[in-house]
């Protein structure tokens, strides 16, 4: 009898060792995975304007001090370049820095988010706002909005002002820069300025957007 016990206690031994292997592989799989995770449902609720959802993925004090800092960045060096000895230089810094309230404001809500996600960062012009990116219908709304299939356009691309199409979305890269910090670029053209969002770990499985870099 003793020897039957032994025996099935070896037999259950690397059967618990293998769960045990398993359960420690899924969980830093999905640890790895977070991030990735909340990048997409932040950006899905961002472009739905559900502002509750968004709460729980922004770290929003954060967020707004890092838009302070990068916008006066950004004036500083639109400055600059244009000063060149210019004694009204002076007179737009101090319209720059008075406008950096009402932007960081306006980009620190669900709309700037979603346009921050959606490669449509601050510019630093008077009186900006977050644009409203343009809405997307999938198959089946465009199938019951659209009753007929319109004609083929011919010239330029046919949006009501005879202009050329809307431009195309971002290219965007995303990885980890350290264990607590997740990044994603964004960057319309191959010579045109990149910038990011950052996202930082908070705990082991959550993660929140808390500071942007429009210098990348």
């Amino acid at each position: 009898m003793a020897v039957l016990k032994r025996t099935k206690g070896g037999a259950t031994r690397p059967l618990i060792v293998t769960l045990l292997v398993i359960v420690v592989i899924a969980a830093l799989g999905f640890a790895y995975a977070t991030p990735y995770i909340a990048l997409n449902n932040l950006k899905r609720a961002a472009d739905a304007r559900d502002a509750q959802t968004v709460n729980q993925y922004v770290d929003f004090p954060a967020l707004r001090e890092s838009l302070k800092q990068q916008v006066a960045g950004l004036l500083t060096r639109r400055l600059d370049a244009h000063s060149n000895g210019n004694p009204l230089a002076a007179i737009g810094a101090m319209i720059g820095v008075a406008l950096i309230g009402p932007l960081v404001d306006a980009y620190a809500t669900p709309d700037g988010v979603a346009a921050l996600l959606n490669g449509m960062p601050p510019r630093g012009d008077p009186g900006e706002r977050p644009p409203v990116p343009a809405a997307t219908n999938t198959p089946s709304d465009a199938a019951a909005t659209s009753p007929a299939p319109a004609a083929p356009a011919t010239g330029t691309a046919a949006n009501g002002n005879g202009n050329a199409a809307p431009p195309q979305p971002p290219q965007t890269t995303a990885g980890y820069r350290g264990i607590n910090e997740f990044v994603v670029t964004y960057q319309h053209g191959a010579g045109d300025a990149r910038y990011s969002a950052i996202f930082q770990r908070e705990g082991v499985f959550t993660w929140k957007l808390a500071a942007v870099n429009l210098n990348e």
